[in-house]
């Protein structure tokens, strides 16, 4: 199911990628200097990161000179690099371990935090649990309506305020109303924008300080939602947000509609949080768990 699912999901990224490896290394090109370095930039173009690149590529490397290359050839190795990777990385499953468990959903506008709050409040129903939304995100006249929408075609319920309300307040309501109603989960959305970055980040640890008043470890999880198809923009994003309050996880959105998956790689690499959920499409139950194997499985198998 893992490899279908990212079999599809990653279809524009293996293109690309394939297309450029196999141009590399056509006709029985070995791994001579020249088409690493053709690699290198191939491995950056679809966005695995700089580092993650370099490092492949040096590795690869080693083993030519080894003499080791496996029986694939320079295609099966490089799957094995990207696997060793994906391997080296922080990895974290989705779970939720108290009750209620309080999830910030974070990250700038156009990423489809609010969508995907809507996505993970099915994930956890169909885990058997009871989400409730919080819409935190009162700077955007429609952010409320569009998660109230999203809240209904999930069946949860949702609490949220007047435009221009304190966000922080929406979210210690949300709280309170979880801990009186035994909901198993709260899912905060909160802003994506303000005046200034700064604004914006003082705004999300004003809202995590209100959770942890009424439970001392919330949050639980906070999560960035971030956009597969900013590609390397999203390394700086994350950065940021990760410096600023602390990340658990990277939710990964629209891999679908990008060729440069490859981000996944550069974010593990590079700001040592893991992918922890995948979008790879529009419905609502099309958040699944980042599967490793299923990730490689689907840069390289056709």
């Amino acid at each position: 199911m893992a490899f279908e699912t990212f079999k599809k999901a990653l279809e524009k990224t293996r293109k690309l990628l394939n297309t450029r490896v196999e141009d590399i290394f056509v006709a029985g090109r070995t791994l001579e200097e020249d088409e690493l370095e053709e690699l290198e930039e191939a491995l950056i173009a679809s966005d695995v990161g700089v580092d993650a690149a370099s490092n492949i590529v040096e590795h690869m490397k080693s083993v030519a000179r080894a003499n080791k290359i496996p029986e694939g050839g320079p295609m099966a190795l490089l799957r094995d690099e990207v696997g060793r990777i994906i391997g080296e990385g922080v990895s974290a499953k989705f779970a939720l371990t108290e009750k209620p468990h309080v999830i910030l959903l974070v990250g700038v506008n156009g990423t489809g935090k609010t969508t995907t709050a809507g996505k993970l409040a099915r994930r956890i129903q169909n885990m058997g649990k009871r989400p409730l939304l919080a819409a935190s995100d009162t700077f955007r006249a429609a952010a409320s309506d569009q998660l109230e929408i999203w809240a209904e075609r999930a069946g949860v319920e949702i609490v949220r305020s007047t435009s221009g309300a304190d966000p922080a307040s929406v979210a210690f309501d949300a709280v309170s109303k979880a801990v009186a109603g035994r909901f198993d989960a709260v899912i905060v959305d909160t802003a994506g924008r303000l005046h200034t970055k700064v604004n914006l980040m003082e705004e999300l640890k004003k809202v995590s300080r209100v959770c942890s008043k009424k439970i001392p470890d919330a949050p639980h999880d906070v999560f960035l939602v971030l956009d597969a198809t900013t590609g390397n923009n999203g390394i700086a994003q994350a950065r940021i947000f990760n410096e600023a309050i602390g990340l658990t996880g990277i939710i990964l959105t629209k891999l679908d509609s990008t060729a440069k998956g490859g981000i996944a790689l550069a974010i593990m690499r590079e700001i040592g949080v893991p992918v922890v959920l995948v979008g790879v499409g529009e419905k609502i139950d099309d958040l699944v768990d980042f599967e490793p194997e299923g990730f490689i499985s689907g840069l390289f198998e056709a």
